[in-house]
Order: C-alpha cells, then sequence, then structure tokens
C-alpha cells in the first residue's frame, strides 16, 4: 500500500478524527484545570490604604488575604501623618488575587536633614539663592553694624545662631543676620 492509497482510507479517517477529538477534550481539560488552579473567578478589590499607619495597613491586608511590601520612604509630606502610606501599587479600586503583593510607599517622620553650607561673608543674594535650593525657606531679616552692606554675617533659627555644618530638617525657615553698611535703615525709608 502506498501511501496516497492510505490517506484516502477509512483507517486513515478514523485516526485523524479520533485524534483531533482527543486533542480538543485535552485542551479543554487543561483550560479547565487551569481556571481552577490559578482562582480564574476569584478576585479582591484592593482598598485604599493611603493615609493608614503600617500597623492598621497590616490588619486591612490580613483581612483580605493580600500581602504587602514597603518599597521606599519618599520625601516627606507634611499632608499625610509621619510614617503613613502615601503612595500604593496596584490602585485602590484594582482586582487582584489572594497573597498578591502590594507595594507602599511611606512617609517619613520628618523633613530629610540638610548640612548648613559655610555662607558667612556671602552676599544676600547668594546666601537665599544657595539656601533655597538646599530647602531651607528664608525667614527674617536682622542687621548689625558692619561695613558689608546685605552681606552674611550670620544664620538664627528663632534666636539660636546656626552654625555651618549643621544638620536641620528641610522646610526649616532660617533668619539672616546681615551687615548695615554703617547706613542708618530707619533714615533710608
Amino acid at each position: 500500500m502506498n501511501v496516497l492509497q492510505y490517506l484516502k482510507s477509512k483507517e486513515f479517517l478514523r485516526t485523524l478524527i479520533l485524534m483531533i477529538a482527543i486533542s480538543l477534550m485535552l485542551l479543554f481539560g487543561l483550560v479547565k484545570w487551569l481556571g481552577y488552579h490559578t482562582k480564574h473567578d476569584e478576585k479582591i478589590e484592593v482598598p485604599n490604604l493611603e493615609m493608614l499607619s503600617l500597623a492598621e495597613t497590616e490588619k486591612i491586608l490580613e483581612e483580605f488575604k493580600l500581602n504587602y511590601v514597603v518599597i521606599d520612604s519618599a520625601s516627606f509630606n507634611p499632608k499625610f501623618p509621619p510614617k503613613s502610606v502615601i503612595e500604593q501599587n496596584p490602585m485602590p479600586g484594582d482586582f487582584v488575587k489572594e497573597n498578591r503583593k502590594i507595594y507602599l510607599t511611606l512617609n517619613p517622620s520628618d523633613y530629610r536633614k540638610v548640612t548648613v553650607p559655610n555662607v558667612l561673608d556671602q552676599t544676600k543674594r547668594q546666601v537665599v539663592i544657595q539656601l533655597k535650593s538646599l530647602g531651607f525657606r528664608i525667614g527674617k531679616e536682622r542687621f548689625v553694624k558692619d561695613l558689608g552692606r546685605d552681606v552674611v554675617r550670620g544664620l538664627e533659627i528663632g534666636s539660636k545662631n546656626v552654625m555651618p555644618g549643621d544638620r536641620l530638617p528641610k522646610n526649616t525657615v532660617i533668619d539672616l543676620v546681615l551687615g548695615d553698611g554703617l547706613v542708618d535703615r530707619d533714615s533710608i525709608k
């Protein structure tokens, strides 16, 4: 029997139909098993965790049978309580499966500390730019008798002197002590 006659025979046709039927049954069984194994129809809505402490977050995620990973602490945001969740992934309202990891970004407990640079004997303009670029805010100006007009002679927070090299939280208000150029400021106005 040659190959062409075999391809036209009923035996080949029966074998082909049987192979297709078995393949379809195996494919159907595999799809059903995968649906069961991956819990295809079971999904959990991700809760909103923003502004919650880590302890509260852990308790809620335990109830939902979800896991969490703290990926980082971001820059301090005063709108959120310290050490609270400020960002999460997946977002609230998304659907996930049981035991999925929720990635959390926490708010630090305070602004990070920045080293105060040596700005003494520089002009007010230079110092303001330098301090603002580091994240400090400029407060009041106080003038002292000095030959250099608008030259920084000191830095203060309230009435406390700030020295170059001190570490202060970002967003701290720093007052400037400036030279008056030996000019009576009250007579200028």
